[in-house]
């Protein structure tokens, strides 16, 4: 388990720095240019303009040379202090600044931050004192996209310059070749080269999972059964679409109504559903329950629907269609600490299995939620004292809880070092109260359960697809959808081939035979790039002496093989699901 980088102050200072140095370059280098907002973000910065002239690529080393140019000059940030109307004067002619003043409170006072004389921006700030703070800065512009203001698409639409930047050349050249691998890594192009799945102009963001993902995508299902049922969970299926009635009751439809699918049935209106918790609890209520059923560990991989903007959309990684490995355990109070120490156990299980490190971050409550302040501490401290127990490392992400509790998320570090947020545990005091949960306990005397929400793989497209860019498509041999393919060297080497995909099949061994007549050297490239573990090669003197010859991954090369023998070592391979 690996801490979460801290969040480094001097750098996201320095990146909102450099963001207004790129404003004072564009509006020097385009004058009719309005400003909107430059933030920093996690790789860099940006800036939304309002340019009638479309910035283009070959812009980009014009506009970082000036940038450059004002940075030499040595101009220092100056922050002044104004009044709301004094402000609106200044930015009279520029309607986007106008608009984000006309928002604020009628007494607070505004900050504005000179850059040289004859360039100020509105902006909180901070910022470093002196441009020649940023003469070491190393920053790249790398693309221009369109953002409508304020993110709503009735707006009007800007263009966002966006740049890279970091402390030192070498991070920056780091992160620029981490982003040209990630692009060879990409889900989407691996999908298709590898016939994963498929994404249709009839279903944009509806996954279609093609034979080799379906392989992939059932080994995860049938691993994620094995551990729960190890785990003492109990599976369950609940309906894809329930009543508005029900959403209601959860606190959906008031936080989530936006995101769901809805349609009438016998003129009531049904939402399909965009999470499986309401389900879950039906399935609780069906029976009574005593504190001696307790803790109740009930699992579901369950479709979901939610509606996601189509910019949003990528691959695998984020769709409108998904199967969920979804989790609620219902406790009592005196069980919470030892059911999040269960399920956190079980999750990091799961990922040292695929060869991923985490970091852990414990989400506090919302601004846009429900429940008493009473219930948010018992589950706050509840997820503290689990951790504690187990001295995992976390960090605190204050008001990013759910809407009905706080939670656990742990995030992924792949193999080119991004990270990914998948697993998290939710703690519930409101969604039992909501739906009048009980038990009887010990006393004889009702009380109400406590509920755990959780996931390990998030959704199985997502860890799927994050499998795909981490592995570079390249999947252990447990996890490939053709493990082996033998090719013959001529066609009188085909009888003997068959025989050996024979008895690779009765091992259960996912084998394909290249029967076609081409050169070797072509197969054999065609086998590494459809990135299968093992390739056997069978010519004549394979064929004379009963063996086989192999490439492996990692440029393993060997002849004179026993059948037998690679098959033991085979199959000891899946067994141990080796990475």
């Amino acid at each position: 388990m690996e801490k979460k980088k801290e969040f480094d102050e001097k750098l996201h200072i320095m990146r909102h720095s450099l963001a207004h140095v790129l404003a004072k370059a564009l509006v020097d280098i385009y004058p009719e240019t309005k400003l909107t907002i430059g933030p920093a973000i996690d790789d860099g910065f940006y800036y939304d303009i309002d340019l009638n002239t479309p910035i283009s690529p070959d812009d980009f080393k014009k506009i970082e040379n000036k940038m450059d140019e004002i940075i030499r000059k040595g101009e220092e940030f100056k922050r002044v202090v104004v009044s709301k109307q004094d402000a609106l004067k200044l930015f009279k002619d520029n309607q986007y600044k106008e608009e984000l003043i006309n928002d604020l409170p009628e007494n607070e006072e505004i900050s504005l931050y000179y850059l040289g004389d004859d360039f100020v921006d509105l902006c909180r700030g901070p910022h470093v004192e002196n441009c020649r703070s940023l003469q070491n800065a190393a920053f790249k512009i790398h693309a221009v996209n369109g953002a409508y203001w304020r993110g709503n698409e009735k707006n009007k639409m800007l263009q966002r310059v966006y740049a890279y930047a970091f402390k030192t050349k070498k991070e920056l050249s780091d992160h620029i070749s981490m982003l040209e691998e990630a692009k060879k890594r990409d889900n989407r192009k691996l999908g298709k080269d590898l016939e994963l799945f498929m994404i249709s102009p009839e279903g944009p963001g509806f996954p279609f999972y093609l034979p080799n993902g379906m392989i992939v995508k059932n080994i995860l299902i049938d691993y994620w059964r094995e551990i729960h049922k190890k785990a003492g969970y109990k599976e369950i299926s609940t309906p894809i679409m329930l009543s508005q009635h029900l959403w209601e009751t959860s606190g959906h439809w008031d936080h989530y109504k936006n995101n769901m699918y809805t349609t009438k049935i016998d003129d009531s209106l049904f939402a399909v559903k965009p999470m499986n918790c309401p389900g879950g609890i039906l399935v609780y209520k069906n029976s009574p329950h005593s504190y001696r059923d307790l803790p109740l560990r009930i699992g579901e991989l369950g479709i979901v629907h939610r509606h996601e903007k189509s910019g949003e959309l990528g691959g695998l990684l984020r769709v409108r269609c998904f199967t969920q490995d979804d989790a609620h355990i219902f406790m009592t109070p005196n069980q919470i600490k030892d059911e999040i120490k269960g399920v956190i156990a079980l999750i990091d299980k799961v990922y040292k299995l695929f060869g991923f490190t985490y970091h852990v971050e414990l989400s506090t409550r919302p601004e846009n939620s429900m429940g008493s302040d009473e219930d948010w501490d018992l589950a706050t401290h509840g997820l503290k004292n689990a951790l504690d127990d187990l001295n995992v490392d976390y960090v605190i992400n204050e008001g990013d809880g759910a809407f009905y509790g706080p939670k656990i998320d742990f995030h992924l570090n792949d193999a080119i070092g991004r990270t990914w947020q998948c697993g998290t545990i939710q703690l519930d005091f409101q969604l039992p109260q909501r739906f009048d949960l009980d038990y009887v306990g010990e006393d004889g005397m009702k009380h109400r359960p406590i509920m755990i929400h959780r996931v390990i793989y998030g959704s199985i497209e997502r860890f799927m697809g994050i499998l795909i860019e981490h592995f570079a498509g390249a999947f252990p041999l447990w996890l490939a959808p053709e493990q082996v393919r033998v090719l013959p060297i001529t066609d009188r080497n085909l009888d003997y081939c068959n025989s050996v995909v024979k008895t690779l099949q009765e091992a259960n061994i996912r084998v394909s035979i290249d029967d076609r007549n081409e050169k070797i050297g072509y197969k054999i490239r065609e086998a590494h790039n459809k990135k299968i573990p093992y390739i056997i090669i069978i010519g004549d003197d394979e064929q004379n002496n009963n063996t086989i010859s192999i490439r492996g991954r990692g440029n393993e090369n060997q002849s004179g093989l026993i059948l037998n023998k690679f098959v033991e070592r085979l199959l000891e391979e899946i067994e141990s699901k080796k990475i």
